[in-house]
């Protein structure tokens, strides 16, 4: 794993597919408004991908026009433990080993190991 703080990764580079929150709210089927409620209340994560670029949301999130099964739990966890939107959202796109990165944990629906990880880590 990268000796990068996750504060300071690219975004960018570890998360391939970004939804504007218009465009994340027609997936999820609410307004852009409620996108930003969803974020403040930590169903969601979302963040500016790279300096100039408008706020969005990792595609990956989003799956059946609900937020991936486990997703809201997760960042809970993390927020709770003094982590912001964007370490968040580092974390997540990090390959730990779980094999692969806790995101893809989350859409093959092994969250429980993604949490106990968060948990193992000192979170």
């Amino acid at each position: 794993m990268s000796d990068v703080p996750l504060s300071e990764r690219d975004l960018s580079a570890l998360v391939d597919d970004w939804l504007d929150w218009d465009q994340a709210a027609a997936q999820l089927e609410v307004t852009p408004a409620k996108v930003r409620t969803m974020i403040r209340d930590h169903e969601l994560a979302g963040a500016v991908p790279a300096p100039g670029e408008r706020p969005g949301v990792p595609a990956l999130f989003i799956e059946d026009g609900l937020p991936v099964k486990g997703l809201p739990g997760l960042l809970t966890q993390l927020h709770d433990n003094g982590y912001d939107d964007r370490e968040c959202i580092a974390w997540i796109f990090s390959d730990l080993d779980l094999p692969g990165r806790p995101i893809d944990a989350l859409r093959e629906n092994r969250g429980s190991e993604v949490k106990r990880r968060a948990q193992a880590m000192g979170f």
